[in-house]
């Protein structure tokens, strides 16, 4: 470094490059907006140990939680962490635009051809894109607009509803508190909403708030509520809040006080939300589940103004749009000579009659030759043939058209990753084993594909020599040994009818 803060244009221009993944983006966005006061990097082992020993940093300072990056081995191994001028690495978002450079002091293995790595980072460029930028703004920014006394923070990782509007209110309004609204906008919410359309579902609600000031920051939920609990009151104090609102996930942390809400009911004698206790059995309604409130909008009906504001109402039905109306990715899993892509076939062709849906095909054996060619068939190869498809279908499907694609996709973690691709592109997934025997695939071997594996001419066939993990969890198996090619159509189509994505009148 020429003067502690800034790195010379040499250094940045030799450094190695590396795209962190989603959660430790969304860290590292953090750690540059100061909301991870007082880390100014990614911790080294010794922070690491020291925090999981006693909750504090080496220096002292507390700290909850781990906040780590891995990168590459490879990278790892060509810095030399004695030399500052041979030790940063630029880090990137995901099209591969610069965001901070990070100087690493601390290097170690953790898994097979990954490095943990601890070090300073630093902001590169004009600090990122997408919707909503100007809603990104630091703790300090947001503390220079905040009124003084007490501030009321809450996570709104969903959209709210008249009764959490009621508790806001109530609970503001008891504290005499500024409130101050957080909104996760780093991937998809609860139910997959996208989060710029959470961001316009919250401000539709606005003028059903007390004064508020609205920050969008990139909060993930990571599958470890304790962690996600204490890292979010910690940016909840970084941002100056002095209480919050309960969101069911929210733990006490860093001197802020919790408020855990009441439930709420509504009352049909004034149409007012109360305490459910406090309303007669027979003039209370309960709020709706985020289940009812899904299913309602998936069959195309208006969420009720008695629990949802108009406004509200009509953003979550413009992204959550009937079934018949939403993107959907129907996916088709099985061995070689299985019936997937006669059956897929038929189907795209059933619904290419109806003139319902934008339909597009994907079938396996194009795919190779169109999209994935150069790929092999070790498992690796076959993971990345699979994510491709998906990563398609997921596209055609956030644009409301239909894609039905059907690969061996012999591995139920690259399936899984298909499945998450659809949901974050706001999209239905519909997974069908198609469940045929092997000693009936091999039977038909129409490609003859069997007979060459075991006559030792073929490796990594799937079934032979190469595993298929069944799905444990398809919407829908069919076993073609005893079923005609239309029946077993007529099967799936029957399944998309009755779960709402196809129109019945089709046939």
């Amino acid at each position: 470094m020429n003067d502690g803060s800034v790195l010379p244009e040499d250094v940045m221009r030799d450094a190695p490059t590396y795209t962190p993944r989603a959660p430790e983006l969304a860290d590292l966005e953090l750690l540059l907006a100061g909301a991870y006061t007082p880390l100014t990097g990614f911790l080294s082992r010794a922070d690491l140990q020291s925090v999981r020993r006693n909750g504090h940093l080496t220096n002292g300072a507390p700290w909850p939680v781990a906040v780590t990056l891995e990168i590459p081995t490879d990278i790892a191994a060509g810095l030399d962490l004695a030399d500052p001028q041979r030790r940063t690495v630029v880090l990137t978002d995901p099209e591969g635009a610069p965001v901070a450079a990070i100087e690493i002091t601390d290097a170690w293995p953790t898994t097979d051809g990954r490095s943990g790595v601890g070090g300073t980072v630093r902001r590169m460029g004009d600090g990122g894109h997408g919707p909503f930028q100007r809603l990104r703004r630091s703790p300090e920014d947001v503390k220079a607009l905040l009124p003084p006394g007490r501030v009321l923070g809450v996570i709104a990782d969903r959209p709210l509803h008249r009764p959490q509007l009621a508790q806001i209110a109530h609970a503001a309004r008891t504290l005499a508190a500024h409130l101050l609204i957080f909104i996760p906008v780093s991937g998809p919410g609860p139910g997959g909403i996208p989060p710029e359309a959470l961001v316009r579902a919250i401000f539709a609600a606005r003028d059903r708030m007390p004064p508020a000031t609205i920050v969008a920051v990139p909060l993930l939920t990571r599958g470890d509520e304790m962690r996600d609990a204490l890292l979010r009151a910690k940016v909840a104090t970084a941002y100056g809040v002095t209480h919050v609102l309960s969101t069911g996930d929210m733990l006490s942390g860093g001197g802020l006080r919790v408020l855990v809400p009441r439930e709420l009911a509504y009352d049909n004698r004034d149409g007012q939300w109360r305490w459910r206790d406090d309303i007669p059995p027979r003039n209370r309604r309960l709020a709706m589940s985020p289940a009812e409130i899904d299913d309602t909008l998936d069959r195309g009906f208006p969420l009720p103004e008695w629990h949802t504001p108009p406004a509200v109402a009509k953003e979550l039905a413009r992204v959550r749009p009937p079934r018949r109306h939403r993107g959907l990715v129907v996916f088709f899993t099985g061995f070689s000579g299985s019936g997937k892509s006669t059956i897929a076939r038929g189907l795209a062709d059933t619904l290419r009659e109806s003139g319902e849906r934008t339909i597009t095909f994907l079938d396996g054996d194009v795919v190779r030759r169109e999209l994935s060619a150069g790929l092999g068939f070790s498992r690796a190869d076959r993971d990345r043939n699979v994510r491709r498809i998906g990563w398609v279908a997921a596209e055609v499907a956030r644009h409301r058209g239909m894609a039905v694609a059907c690969p061996i996709a012999p591995y139920a973690d690259a399936r899984a990753a298909v499945r998450r691709m659809a949901a974050d592109a706001g999209a239905g997934f519909v997974l069908v084993h198609v469940a045929t025997p092997l000693e009936v695939c091999e039977q038909r071997d129409r490609k003859g594909l069997y007979a060459r594996a075991r006559a030792g001419q073929l490796r990594g066939m799937t079934g032979v020599d190469d595993p298929y993990e069944v799905p444990t969890d398809a919407e829908l198996v069919v076993d073609t040994t005893n079923m005609t090619v239309p029946e077993a159509i007529d099967l799936v189509l029957a399944h998309l009818v009755d779960s709402g994505w196809v129109e019945p009148e089709m046939k």
